[in-house]
């Protein structure tokens, strides 16, 4: 990577660069509690669609700010695009979070809010791919190697729980149900339910690790400081 002094044209891209990561550091967790919560908790259903359309549309402006970033890369771009969809289809998405807790007996409702379950989950894959060619443009050996394993890692965790969600929404609706004798039923549903936020935890986890090692080798091999 050249001297950014040297090159004020890259010196700017990092500076949308860093930016970028920043909002996506902060934004996956609290879109994560914002969404769940707008579906669950009587306060936050004060505002409307609005918290969820915040969280998600964070997202999608810190995809817009990586965007800036290497614009000439052409797998970089393809593999941001992929996401930057994602992202927008999560925005489009999130007020029905709201609207299908106002009312839950809503069958349309219901099914977009099943979407966007399977709709995020394909972000959070969709970030491996992403960080991977990102590391890729950064002089950090070691950054590049790390990233490889844990998205690796996270993409295994990931495609198991979107197989797990799409299975249960099958059964849901076109299966006939697997009815156990308490208190099977309870401990199995228990465990699908907190299993499947465990794995998701741990891939978010995971992802803003990646994206505050990244931030921080930018900062040492560009800047030579720390952040």
């Amino acid at each position: 990577m050249s001297d950014p002094v040297a090159n004020p044209e890259l010196l700017r891209s990092l500076g949308q660069l860093m930016r970028g990561l920043s909002v996506l550091f902060w934004g996956l967790p609290a879109a994560l509690v914002v969404c769940v919560q707008t579906s669950q908790a009587d306060f936050l259903r004060l505002f409307g669609v609005l918290p969820p359309v915040l969280a998600t549309g964070a997202l999608v402006y810190s995809l817009l700010l990586l965007g800036r970033f290497r614009p000439e890369e052409t797998v970089w771009i393809r593999a941001l695009e992929r996401a930057r969809v994602l992202a927008l289809v999560n925005l489009g998405l999130s007020p029905f979070l709201y609207w299908w807790s106002r009312l839950p007996s809503n069958v349309f409702y219901g099914a977009m809010v099943e979407l966007m379950a399977v709709s995020g989950l394909t972000f959070l894959l969709l970030l491996n791919p992403l960080l991977r060619r990102l590391t890729a443009m950064l002089p950090d050996e070691t950054l590049r190697h790390e990233t490889v394993l844990f998205t690796r890692l996270s993409t295994a965790l990931l495609l198991l729980n979107l197989a797990a969600l799409l299975l249960r929404i099958g059964v849901h609706h076109l299966g006939r149900p697997v009815r156990l004798n308490p208190p099977w039923s309870f401990l199995v549903d228990r465990a699908s339910h907190w299993g499947g936020w465990f794995f998701v935890l741990l891939t978010v986890a995971m992802t803003m690790a990646l994206i505050w090692k990244t931030k921080e080798a930018i900062f040492h091999s560009v800047f030579g400081g720390s952040h």
